[in-house]
């Protein structure tokens, strides 16, 4: 299955303002609608168990159901703008294409809902807790083969949606970032409940790189990963241990920064650009928290310098050099960057998540899953420039979107948990 997006980011005013209030009947339906899924979900599962594939009208009503609660979270989280339909058809701007029905491995389906769970441990960092998004978790009393859905909030999506609900009503268009974020998000937990449905036995894939790209970036702040995926075991066992002295010079290094950071802030909003010897130090302060993070996090091996020198590490952030900033925007800049702390610090349990998961896969295989640290990367990437844009490295606002340009060809999908992936 892939998402199609042909959203133009215009928004109706009125229609955002009352979003939730319109989406009523849309969310009864989609409750009843729910029941009957979990129904023919277990109707399906214990199918293709003897079957080897999945019955045709059974795979016709999951699809459809799976597109329909696509388009409603869609428009919920502003995603796109059209009123949806209760009957979902092809065409709505944030869509869900299906392929044919495939065989499915026997030993696959009994133990989906086993091997799901690193994939709705992610589905949680997208989710978060409470109210606002969807997915399929393992149910409770009925025995290994149920699936139920419920209500999930507090995380990247509910984020992005909040935020973008202020900027769609003030400007009547949904910033692209905050859109392909949510795009992102969507994809994956179509992902997941094809997968908990069992009409595919290919892994939900959380590399970012999958994810439909509205435009390119020229954002001075990237992020160079030149990482292996092999990972030492041993360092891996203990890499918290191993990472203690960094986290005292880190703590000691902030301090400093603390100091650096409002005397460059005194002397910009003066002369209009950084002094450079400060914005070296604001610089290497950024890519060595970025190291030390990519290390923490299994994102790369090797054990990470102190001094934050570029190019000296697998996943190492590209700074600009010293460039003239807005006064104005310098004399705010803190107030200025609250929505992207809000959105960083959200974006921060996905990598956390992805580290928890690629601690065990890293233990296990002695590498780490390409889309556990494609999403690590998108969220480091984000970090960094979260953290330039704060401490005036640059006055370019962090870019929030989950790649920054179109890749040449999209990686393949990760093999189910338990088979070796090969090396690229």
């Amino acid at each position: 299955m892939r998402v199609t997006v042909s959203d133009d980011f215009r928004r109706s005013r009125l229609t955002v303002f009352f979003r939730l209030l319109l989406a009523i009947p849309h969310f009864i339906w989609w409750v009843l609608w729910s029941i009957a899924a979990v129904l023919i979900a277990i109707a399906n599962w214990f199918a293709t168990l003897v079957t080897g594939r999945s019955p045709d009208a059974l795979h016709r009503f999951l699809t459809t159901y799976i597109r329909y609660s696509t388009h409603l979270f869609a428009y919920v989280y502003l995603a796109a703008n059209p009123y949806p339909a209760f009957v979902p058809a092809q065409g709505y701007p944030v869509d869900v294409e299906f392929g044919e029905r495939e065989p499915q491995r026997r030993w696959v389906t009994a133990l989906r809902l086993f091997l799901a769970v690193p994939a709705l441990l992610l589905a949680a960092a997208f989710e978060g807790s409470g109210f606002g998004g969807w997915s399929g978790y393992p149910g409770d009393g009925y025995g290994g083969d149920e699936k139920s859905f419920a209500w999930g909030g507090g995380g990247v999506l509910l984020v992005v949606a909040v935020l973008g609900w202020f900027v769609s009503v003030a400007r009547a268009r949904m910033p692209f970032g905050f859109r392909d974020v949510v795009v992102y998000g969507l994809r994956f937990l179509a992902e997941l409940a094809s997968y908990l449905f069992v009409l595919t036995e290919r892994y939900p894939n959380v590399n970012p790189a999958a994810t439909p790209v509205s435009a390119p970036s020229d954002h001075p702040v990237r992020l160079t990963v030149t990482d292996d995926l092999r990972r030492s075991r041993l360092t891996v066992f203990f890499r918290l241990l191993l990472a203690i002295p960094n986290f005292v010079w880190l703590f000691l290094w902030t301090i400093a920064v603390i100091f650096a950071a409002f005397v460059t802030w005194v002397a910009t909003l003066i002369t209009g650009r950084p002094p450079e010897t400060l914005h070296r130090f604001l610089s290497a302060y950024v890519r060595y928290s970025t190291h030390l993070s990519a290390y923490v996090g299994l994102t790369a091996n090797p054990f990470p310098g102190f001094t934050g020198t570029a190019g000296s590490y697998p996943v190492d952030p590209k700074l600009p050099a010293p460039e003239k900033q807005h006064r104005l925007v310098t004399g705010f800049r803190i107030f200025l960057a609250l929505p992207a702390l809000l959105v960083s610090s959200a974006l921060h349990g996905l990598l956390v998540v992805s580290a928890f998961l690629g601690w065990f896969a890293s233990l296990a295989l002695g590498r780490m899953p390409r889309s556990l640290r494609e999403a690590q990367a998108y969220a480091l990437r984000y970090s960094a420039q979260v953290s330039s844009y704060v401490l005036l490295v640059t006055d370019r606002y962090a870019f929030s979107a989950p790649v920054l340009e179109a890749p040449e060809q999209l990686p393949g999908p990760e093999p189910p948990p338990g088979e070796t992936p090969a090396v690229a």
